[in-house]
């Protein structure tokens, strides 16, 4: 996939889900559509893929076995609901138009506080071990592998301890992975230093890139060419956009400092994998494939 050159991902799935209508409250978040409204995550797969993405990003991201049973839905179903969000993304890469080039499917696994849903995600240091985390990832891992994703993504991962936990976790599974962490400044979201937590999957052979997902584009601006160093791998990059969000008021709030503009920067550094993440919308990931396929031609970087 990588030796096609640098490839663009997909934007934020809950907003392009939320611009549709639908609604995400309660533990779920995005993962309750594929209880209820799958053909609204094809749609919203296939918009982005229209717009220039060459890869979806499965609505796993929230989806565990231990969230689905407090909605009442056994091992067996949870599995055929993570399996089945891969085949969703499938659907809209095979209906999409135009057709032409190449589409892949990354499967999501979010971090162990997104089965919370109480905001530890972007804390960490959950007060469990690396082996308990790795007790977690690891069964929803395997039921998304026996859907043949075309590469994990192991994204907005907190702190270096849930890192260690998903490297071990995807051994053995045959699907290349992607890991993404969250982070500010040049910290982990729990404080570790960057370098640090890149250099977790720097020998690690199944992590075939590294990077950062729902930052702000300015802290994911820095972190590019540190995650290159670090580790030798491609960088995969996918921040917010750059909006606040007012807790107290229920709204987001400041400009939008996404921009296609910044995308060359990132190529320069080592980036790979270029999309977006929360409030980053089809007509920013447009103007995203339309910088990439600018700088690197048809057939690869210039």
């Amino acid at each position: 996939m990588l030796r096609r050159g640098p490839l663009v991902l997909d934007g934020g799935l809950s907003n392009q889900l939320e611009a549709a209508g639908e609604r995400l409250d309660g533990g779920l978040w995005s993962a309750r559509l594929l209880l209820d409204r799958p053909e609204a995550l094809v749609a919203a797969h296939r918009a982005y893929y229209e717009a220039g993405a060459d890869i979806a990003v499965t609505g796993s991201y929230q989806a565990t076995f231990e969230g689905f049973a407090r909605h009442g839905v056994d091992r067996r179903g949870a599995a055929e609901l993570l399996r089945s969000a891969v085949a969703l993304a499938r659907e809209a890469a095979r209906t999409a138009v135009p057709g032409r080039r190449p589409r892949w499917v990354a499967a999501s696994a979010g971090p162990y506080g997104a089965m919370l849903a109480d905001g530890s995600e972007y804390r960490g240091r959950y007060g469990l071990t690396v082996a308990e985390l790795e007790r977690f990832h690891r069964p929803r891992l395997e039921a998304l592998a026996a859907a043949a994703p075309d590469v994990f993504a192991l994204e907005t991962v907190p702190d270096t301890d849930e890192a260690r936990a998903l490297v071990r976790a995807v051994r053995g599974l045959g699907v290349p992975a992607w890991l993404s962490y969250n982070v500010r400044g040049d910290r982990t979201r729990a404080g570790q230093p960057l370098a640090e937590a890149f250099a977790v999957a720097a020998d690690a052979d199944e992590v075939v890139a590294v990077g950062v997902n729902c930052c702000t584009p300015a802290d994911a601006d820095a972190a590019v060419a540190l995650a290159a160093r670090v580790t030798g791998k491609p960088v995969v990059v996918y921040p917010n956009s750059g909006e606040g969000w007012d807790a107290v008021r229920g709204v987001w709030t400041g400009p939008r400092r996404f921009t296609a503009r910044r995308v060359d920067g990132w190529l320069a550094s080592g980036a790979r994998l270029v999309g977006g993440c929360c409030r980053v919308g089809p007509a920013a990931i447009a103007e995203t494939a339309a910088r990439v396929r600018n700088a690197t031609g048809p057939l690869g970087p210039r």
